[in-house]
């Protein structure tokens, strides 16, 4: 008995400790103020308000960065799904010489800090005429290779015989993949969805170094620049629990596909 209220008491405070943040962040965005202050108990509104939410709404800034976010997040997901679809296929169940070495090859990929690359990346946009443009943050994420690892490591788990009795059926590689492998690799493929959304919608280091006009921000980069120009912790936690919430439902919604994914794509 005192182990179970013992174990039950560190969940509780280790739990509580976790949601402290996202607590602190929606009520202090109920609440106007325009300083964070040494109460630490301030963020707690006394008259609950939704002003905050009702100033980002009629800003049309916040609006626009918004939809920035939007088109940079929902295409690379589209095309990430579809890249580690296809290549986890390929590299899963297709045999060609130097298969092994080129899929190790872009594994190795992963081991580059993108930091180091962010200035040859800068300035080859920026010969390209990308800089303040979606191109710069859509491009280099339409695939992602930890999503073709995952897809691989799922598909190799597959059974061939699915594939052989659809090829004595007489189908082809395009109807293999799209009405056998594809369906069963669904959990995996929305697991790389999610890790796409995800990355794409909370990145800031990329948009800060390519856009630099304002229209052009995502919400990310778009509520850094509201911490200097307004500097109101309750306009700031508001724009953090709109921009919180895409990610929280994306993630909610694929729970079941993002678990399972992960457990049978072979990451223990």
């Amino acid at each position: 008995m005192v182990k179970k209220i013992i174990s039950y008491t560190a969940v509780f405070i280790l739990s509580f400790s976790f949601l402290l943040p996202f607590i602190i962040m929606i009520l202090g965005s109920l609440k106007e103020t325009q300083f964070a202050q040494l109460d630490p108990l301030f963020w707690i509104p006394n008259d609950p308000t939704l002003s905050n939410y009702y100033y980002l709404f009629n800003d049309g800034i916040f609006l626009r960065w918004i939809f920035n976010s939007v088109v940079i997040t929902i295409i690379p997901v589209f095309s990430q799904m579809l890249f580690a679809g296809v290549l986890g296929y390929i590299f899963a169940k297709k045999k060609f010489p130097g298969r092994e070495i080129i899929f190790w090859i872009f594994m190795a990929v992963i081991m580059i800090p993108q930091q180091l690359l962010i200035i040859p990346k800068y300035i080859m946009f920026s010969d390209f005429g990308w800089i303040n443009t979606y191109w710069a943050l859509i491009i280099p994420e339409l695939w992602g290779i930890m999503g073709v690892f995952l897809v691989r490591q799922f598909m190799q788990g597959l059974p061939n015989e699915l594939e052989e009795a659809a090829r004595i059926d007489g189908a082809s590689d395009i109807k293999v993949f799209f009405k056998i492998i594809l369906p069963l690799s669904l959990p995996v493929v929305a697991t790389v969805g999610t890790f796409a959304f995800i990355s794409n919608w909370n990145d800031l280091f990329q948009p800060l170094i390519y856009m630099t006009q304002e229209k052009m921000f995502p919400v990310t980069v778009g509520l850094a620049s509201l911490l200097g120009k307004e500097g109101d912790f309750g306009i700031e936690m508001a724009g953090a629990t709109l921009s919180f919430i895409p990610t929280f439902v994306i993630f909610l919604f694929f729970q079941r596909y993002f678990t399972e994914g992960i457990q049978m794509s072979g990451l223990k």
